[in-house]
């Protein structure tokens, strides 16, 4: 039977990968469109959405092993995504740095719960 920490490493990793599959299609259209209405903001808002879906995708591989690296990378993601949600009219992408911050603190009570069965 699986320790509760180690379901916990599986569901945030594949969580991860796939949300940051989602984040970078979504993004991608997003800049895309900008980019056919002449809206720069929004193009650079996205291109930063680019970079949380990849950063999403890394932190989610990251996950499995080291969780600790995986939630410092979930944390980045959120700071980006808040930081683009300043510009243009990309909205969607506080939403992400809101689960950037859930997936980030999962991730670090899955690496806080390993590290005290270490101890003990």
């Amino acid at each position: 039977m699986r320790r509760w920490g180690e379901t916990m490493k599986i569901a945030v990793g594949i969580i991860g990968i796939f949300l940051g599959l989602l984040v970078l299609m979504q993004s991608c259209a997003v800049t895309a469109g900008s980019g056919l209405l002449q809206d720069k903001a929004t193009g650079g808002a996205g291109a930063i959405g680019m970079l949380v879906g990849l950063l999403f995708f890394i932190a989610g591989a990251f996950s499995f092993a080291l969780p600790l690296v995986g939630a410092i990378m979930f944390a980045l993601a959120a700071a980006f995504a808040f930081i683009a949600s300043t510009s243009g009219s990309f909205s969607d992408i506080t939403i992400w740095g809101f689960i950037a911050l859930v997936l980030a603190a999962m991730s670090f009570f899955t690496w806080r719960s390993a590290k005290k069965k270490q101890i003990a």
